[in-house]
């Protein structure tokens, strides 16, 4: 069993390896092995995000997006963001880059507000 810092960190350390993976590599199986962990660990992220929600749903607004594609909208302007990073490192690419990595993290931050890891409640008597 891994223990609790280890483990909270584990989907972002998957998406850092697959970024920093997608910016470094060239050949083709590299660059599907590194997309392959960063929609891992994005996948991860979203799974434990949506199951620590603590804002009623009642009070949740209706979106544009369909909920999968809402909740992934951070990690496509991360990838997006880390694409053009590669293709386009001079000129007006890195910019443009940066404003996509910062509003996705801007997200994120956001998004964390209505997160809190709790215990489940147990049902026994402590006073027993």
């Amino acid at each position: 069993m891994l223990t609790k810092p280890i483990y909270e960190i584990l989907p972002i350390g998957y998406i850092t390896i697959g970024t920093v993976s997608l910016l470094l590599l060239d050949q083709g199986y590299g660059l599907v092995s590194s997309l392959t962990v960063y929609i891992i660990g994005a996948t991860i992220y979203n799974m434990r995000s949506q199951n620590r929600r603590t804002d009623p749903i009642r009070k949740r607004k209706a979106g544009k997006f369909p909920t999968s594609i809402y909740n992934y909208l951070p990690f496509a302007y991360l990838l997006l963001a880390t694409v053009i990073f590669k293709l386009f490192s001079t000129g007006v690419g890195p910019v443009i880059a940066i404003s996509l990595m910062t509003y996705s993290l801007y997200i994120l931050i956001r998004r964390s507000s209505n997160r809190r890891h709790t215990a489940p409640c147990s049902q026994e008597n402590p006073n027993f």
